[in-house]
């Protein structure tokens, strides 16, 4: 378990250069994982030209909001994935201002424990999904991370049945501590959501031994989500003995540009490689 300042001795370890056009061998769009409110809750799959058996689920959310953008067109913020053998899952949910972020934990933990029940149908082993994403959809990915059940066997809901364990994590600039956040925000109007649902919406606050390899990527200079919200869950995965590592990007802010981008996505590749392909 280590904290690590972002140098540039970190990209000597491995050898990456994603081509930014690479395409998915095949491309299933529109997957419909649940319905709300009569309408659909949908992601889709992104096949790898050399698929490698293991699986990642994007968040595809960025303040709570998951907007839908053309797959031929999407694929290329997956190329470093699809690159390394990784199907993509890029899974949406309902949107704020609709919906809140409690809501949006619900959907996406529904289309966690679809994928794997039918993960075999991709040629996915669901034993080897990771998830990723960043700010929401990173806080997102750590909720799946740190609320993963084995299943309940007797339960008469298919999908009840089935274990949603992830088995590695990558979260960009994650909000981890909802309760001070809650109430009517302007910005943000997905975090006016109800005080019982705090708890388990905040991954800060769902942390324990069982928890998957999770790695946490933050900027010195992000002034929407503050750095020391990876710090406290990067220390509380430490106190509870998770593997666990926190790469500090000096100088970043509230995403990643140029050279900081490149080091962010080789890290989380990295991450994923040794955690879900071998």
């Amino acid at each position: 378990m280590r904290h690590l300042a972002f140098v540039t001795v970190l990209l000597t370890t491995m050898t990456f250069a994603a081509d930014a056009s690479a395409q998915a061998s095949e491309i299933v769009p529109d997957i419909v994982y649940g319905h709300k409110d009569g309408m659909a809750l949908t992601f889709d799959v992104f096949k790898p030209q050399s698929p490698n058996g293991a699986g990642i689920l994007y968040m595809v959310s960025g303040g709570w909001r998951s907007g839908w953008r053309d797959p031929a067109q999407a694929q290329r913020g997956y190329a470093p994935f699809l690159e390394a053998g990784f199907t993509v899952f890029a899974v949406r949910h309902g949107s704020s201002p609709r919906y809140n972020v409690a809501e949006a934990v619900d959907d996406v933990t529904i289309a966690n424990r679809y994928i794997h029940a039918h993960a075999a149908e991709w040629g996915v082993d669901a034993d080897r999904l990771g998830v990723t994403g960043g700010s929401a959809g990173g806080h997102l990915s750590l909720v799946l991370g740190n609320n993963g059940t084995d299943g309940d066997a007797s339960s008469d809901d298919p999908l009840l049945r089935v274990s949603n364990r992830v088995a590695a994590v990558v979260a960009y600039y994650p909000p981890v501590d909802l309760r001070a956040w809650r109430g009517p925000n302007q910005r943000f109007p997905a975090l006016d959501f109800p005080a019982e649902d705090e708890v388990r919406i905040s991954p800060i606050l769902q942390v324990s031994a069982d928890d998957p390899p999770t790695l946490l990527i933050h900027g010195t200079a992000d002034t929407t989500v503050p750095v020391e919200h990876s710090e406290r869950v990067f220390a509380a995965f430490e106190q509870a003995r998770v593997e666990t590592e926190i790469i500090i990007m000096e100088g970043a802010g509230h995403g990643f540009r140029g050279e900081q981008a490149t080091q962010a996505t080789a890290a989380r590749v990295k991450w994923f490689v040794e955690h879900l392909a071998n």
